[in-house]
């Protein structure tokens, strides 16, 4: 039997930053520049020789470098994405300004040589030469005004370069289409954590951000030097802290607006020192627009309590990984839906996936689609996750294994929001920044259901044609002695 890897129709995302988000005037002048001094791609006529114009967008932790399109929309993706070293120093910070500067005007020597000089070589070569025949008209010694005559141009013309070799030593930047859209989305959780810290000065706040910058610092090292299918579990494993500090920063800001709400009141509820909250209630937290789709973050919640007595073994899990292309051409994979008997396979680690497949089958409904992010959240959160396996090497084995079509899967490719609510528990929360409303939008549990059941009806399609193949040779299910 030959695995049948189905993709559904993909909803289309919307990307996690855009250019200067919260300043798009910036954009406006930088994109007019742009198209005054700049390439910029118009038609297909363009090659993959071109340079097109970067616009540098600096932020607290690096900077996104934006291409400008032609057709004046913008641009789903950052061409470059550089991360400053957790903890710089000023002058490492101005190492970064330095790597972002505008580029220097280069004049050709001939119209068909491809031998060009700085521009600023070119002046100061100028320069020097009337300064040196002014030093010699001065009776300045030969040996000491010719040497620093010539000396000053090609200083000018390769010291910039040297200086960049020095600076790029406190930054890593990323390049590759995909890996830059996988720090994309890392890159906007932390914006939100960066911009929480700068709103309000919490130690929590900020020791959250440090810690964000060096998650975003690990992440741009792994996908700067190696493939992102070779270190995927990683990257992963460093989202999902990610994703947690979110959480944390997230259920901080409400409890500190909540405490400002409840503060002083008198008995008629009118309004003390604290503002204008009405007595025993909150603000109302806005909720998200149907089809609206942002940036992300998310909260995990209490353990429930599961039943052990029953084992369903016609149940599903659920995991979201690093982005995969399954072929020439086609789209992205980020979601995987498999058999849970796919955790008993002899090429998935063991008996880690054997555990899991025990905890996934134990009080479930029939048919019913299990995210991991369940199961962590019904491990205390994760912290129980030791005593039953290395979660993190079995979805690896598991992607690996559809990947090589040893087992049937659901293979999708879900938009940014979908993902974020599926990485995380089943009362969670992910926060999208509306640049349109300079506003949060809420993502919650009624959410993550609709998502959850979209993935059920394309997989109800799937097996309604032909159940999933959990592959051969598959080991036996732990046995139940209670």
């Amino acid at each position: 039997m030959t695995a049948t890897t189905h993709t559904p129709p993909r909803m289309t995302p919307q990307p996690p930053l855009r250019p200067f988000a919260r300043d798009p005037r910036r954009w406006e002048a930088e994109q007019e520049r742009a198209l005054r001094t700049g390439h910029v791609c118009r038609d297909t006529a363009c090659t993959g020789t071109c340079e097109p114009a970067l616009v540098y967008e600096r932020t607290g932790w690096g900077w996104l470098a934006w291409t400008v399109p032609g057709d004046g929309t913008l641009p789903e993706r950052p061409q470059q994405i550089g991360v400053l070293t957790p903890g710089a120093t000023r002058t490492q910070r101005l190492a970064a300004y330095w790597l972002t500067r505008r580029p220097a005007l280069r004049i050709a020597l001939t119209r068909t040589s491809p031998v060009s000089v700085r521009f600023s070589a070119a002046a100061v070569g100028v320069i020097s030469l009337f300064a040196a025949l002014f030093a010699l008209n001065r009776d300045v010694p030969a040996d000491t005004v010719l040497p620093a005559m010539l000396l000053a141009p090609l200083l000018a013309e390769h010291l910039p370069d040297r200086i960049d070799e020095r600076a790029g030593e406190h930054v890593r930047r990323v390049e590759d289409a995909t890996a830059c859209q996988y720090l994309q989305r890392l890159a906007a959780v932390h914006t939100y954590l960066v911009q929480a810290a700068a709103d309000n000065d919490r130690y929590e706040l900020r020791r959250s951000a440090e810690i964000g910058q060096n998650l975003l610092w690990d992440a741009a090292g792994l996908l700067q030097d190696q493939d992102t299918r070779m270190v995927s579990a990683q990257l992963i494993h460093r989202e999902r802290l990610m994703v947690q500090l979110a959480d944390q920063v997230t259920q901080t800001l409400e409890r500190i607006h909540a405490e400002a709400c409840s503060g002083e009141r008198t008995p008629g509820g009118h309004e003390g020192p604290s503002g204008p909250c009405p007595p025993g209630s909150q603000p109302a937290t806005p909720r998200p627009k149907p089809g609206t789709s942002l940036l992300k973050g998310t909260v995990l919640m209490p353990q429930p309590e599961s039943s052990p007595a029953n084992r369903t073994t016609d149940v599903y899990l659920l995991v979201a990984h690093e982005p995969y292309y399954p072929g020439p051409g086609a789209q992205e994979i980020n979601t995987t839906v498999v058999a849970a008997a796919s955790l008993l396979h002899p090429q998935v680690r063991q008996p880690d996936g054997a555990r899991i497949h025990d905890l996934l089958t134990r009080g479930r409904r029939s048919g019913e689609i299990i995210p991991l992010a369940t199961l962590t959240h019904e491990l205390s959160g994760g912290a129980d996750w030791p005593k039953v396996g290395d979660w993190e090497g079995v979805t690896a084995d598991l992607v690996q294994l559809v990947y090589a079509g040893r087992c049937d899967a659901l293979s999708l490719g879900l938009p940014e929001i979908a993902r974020a609510l599926l990485c995380t528990g089943p009362h969670s929360h992910v926060r999208a920044y509306d640049a349109a409303g300079d506003d949060f939008l809420v993502y919650g549990a009624t959410e993550r259901e609709t998502v959850l059941a979209e993935v059920d009806m394309y997989l109800a399609e799937l097996v309604a044609e032909q159940a999933l193949w959990p592959g051969d040779g598959l080991l036996p299910p732990l046995v139940d002695h209670g």
